[in-house]
């Protein structure tokens, strides 16, 4: 068994992301937090950048294998996929995507992905209306959006649990109280 964790955290625009990993990277000793935002780029080009990007992140991460260092993603090539089935991007990513899940469920970490939710789909008005959201180049930040890609990550999340043994598949409702739900994260992440 792994030394180490890989910890992703996925879901929707709004669900509060940002703010469970911040928990979890001071929660969790020698843990690096990387938020990825992705390629902007929607073109049959913008495929390729993103293959590359997430192939060479992924020797990266390889690399620290044995290292005793957690890693923790806000975000990974799993959005890629969800904004492509959800027609924001120009092209497919499922052949990419598929190796990369591969690769990834090979490499020897205890490897947690985290899929967060709201149960209060109106909860995403509230959290999508603060100061300093904007509109991103091929969807807008609002309550429907947030509710369709929260959809594609929870079937996403489905699919990885019955394909890969070895990932640890975990959806959190994020509209509980933010207590409880840090309590669920460190009965699940067994950390002091």
């Amino acid at each position: 068994m792994a030394n180490s964790k890989i910890i992703i955290v996925e879901g929707p625009q709004g669900v509060g992301k940002t703010t469970i990993t911040d928990y979890i990277r001071y929660a969790i000793p020698y843990t690096n937090l990387y938020r990825l935002s992705g390629t902007a780029d929607i073109s049959i080009e913008g495929k390729e950048k993103s293959r590359v990007m997430y192939e060479d992140l992924l020797e990266y991460i390889e690399k620290l294998q044995n290292k005793s260092i957690n890693l923790l993603f806000d975000r990974t090539f799993f959005t890629e996929e969800i904004y492509c089935r959800l027609g924001f991007k120009e092209y497919s990513f499922t052949e990419v995507y598929k190796k990369l899940i591969d690769k990834l469920a090979s490499l020897d970490f205890d490897i947690y992905y985290i899929t967060l939710y709201l149960s209060d789909i109106d909860e995403f008005t509230k959290r999508l209306n603060r100061e300093g959201k904007t509109k991103v180049k091929f969807t807008e930040f609002n309550k429907n959006s947030s509710n369709n890609q929260q959809n594609e990550y929870l079937k996403l999340a489905e699919e990885i649990k019955k394909k890969y043994k070895n990932i640890h598949v975990v959806n959190i409702d994020n509209s509980r109280d933010l207590n409880d739900v840090k309590k669920e994260l460190k009965e699940l992440l067994q950390w002091n």
